[in-house]
């Protein structure tokens, strides 16, 4: 027996990603995250206050991981040097690997992926605007922190101003630690790596990149333990509402194609009669109805014309023979 749909019930098919929208659309995105941390820069002052806040609820809860991970990679080059180019790096590089991976490998699932990470990011950039926070290596050097990027600076193209290369570090935000999205988003990759990948070495890299990475952003002085847990968290909450940002994009998509073929489609003229109930091919305006003088159709042999009364009166009677 055939299968047979429900009407109503067709699965609407969904166009494939093309890259030359999508790269367009990441860049895009990327620029206006870069460029709202420069603009929420906020106050030195309440960053450091705020970063001393945190630091202080750490010790409340025994939490403190940062300083003795940074003592360790201070003591340590071998430690030191292999996080600072981790932490410079890889944040640039996995990301977009794996998103171009996904994109190519697994089609059906790239929107979603792309959509949590960039729902994210933007969830991100508000916690930066919200509260500024000072990393543990720009605070006061009583605090007992070392600058590990400054420090290992000459292995590195990065200077003493976090990890951009050096003589730019002025283009960079410094204050924006709360939430670690060097954490967030090795967490999205892991997600990806652990369900996508197929493999046994896939997954344990799926584990491995965001836990090495957030052991290396408290290590460099870069982060503060709780800033990894909002790092986790912005992530979580990005997966929560990707479904209703993707419901409410289609939605936008739906309309705005909606409007513009309606707007570029030429009218289709109506057929001659169309959509009248009343005028006929015969010029009648309802059954049995003719105008005044109209002629009376031809009837076959045997059937009596059925005269109207404005043709009775004009008929002229004829002659007897």
């Amino acid at each position: 027996m055939p299968h047979t749909r429900t009407p109503g019930t067709e699965a609407t098919p969904r166009a494939r990603p093309r890259w030359w929208t999508e790269l367009p659309l990441i860049v895009l995105v990327y620029a206006c995250y870069s460029a709202g941390r420069l603009m929420v820069r906020g106050d030195v002052s309440d960053a450091v206050d705020h970063g001393l806040a945190i630091l202080r609820i750490e010790k409340v809860l025994f939490l403190n991981a940062e300083h003795p991970l940074n003592r360790l990679f201070t003591r340590e080059p071998w430690l030191g040097v292999p996080a600072d180019f981790w932490y410079a790096s890889l944040h640039y590089l996995v990301t977009p690997l794996i998103l171009v991976w996904i994109f190519r490998s697994r089609t059906v699932r790239y929107r979603a992926a792309r959509t949590w990470l960039m729902t994210s990011t933007f969830i991100g950039l508000i916690g930066f605007t919200l509260l500024p926070t000072c990393p543990p290596r720009l605070l006061d050097a009583s605090h007992g922190f070392v600058d590990t990027m400054a420090q290992y600076s000459a292995y590195g193209w990065w200077g003493g101003e976090a990890s951009a290369p050096r003589g730019l570090g002025g283009m960079t935000n410094q204050y924006a630690a709360m939430p670690s999205l060097h954490v967030g988003w090795s967490l999205w990759c892991g997600v990806m790596l652990w369900r996508y990948g197929g493999t046994r070495t896939t997954k344990v890299a799926g584990v491995v990149y965001p836990l090495v990475t957030t052991i290396v952003v408290m290590g460099t002085a870069n982060h503060y333990f709780l800033d990894a847990v909002a790092g986790a968290a912005v992530m979580g909450a990005g997966l929560l509402l990707t479904p209703y940002v993707l419901r409410t994009a289609e939605r936008v998509r739906g309309s705005l194609v909606t409007r513009f073929t309606t707007r570029s489609a030429p009218a289709t003229p109506a057929p001659d009669g169309a959509g009248s109930p009343i005028v006929s091919g015969g010029c009648q305006t309802s059954a049995g109805e003719r105008f005044p003088r109209q002629r009376e159709p031809r009837v076959g042999p045997g059937a009596e014309p059925d005269p109207s009364p404005s043709d009775a009166g004009d008929e002229t009677p004829a002659p007897a023979r």
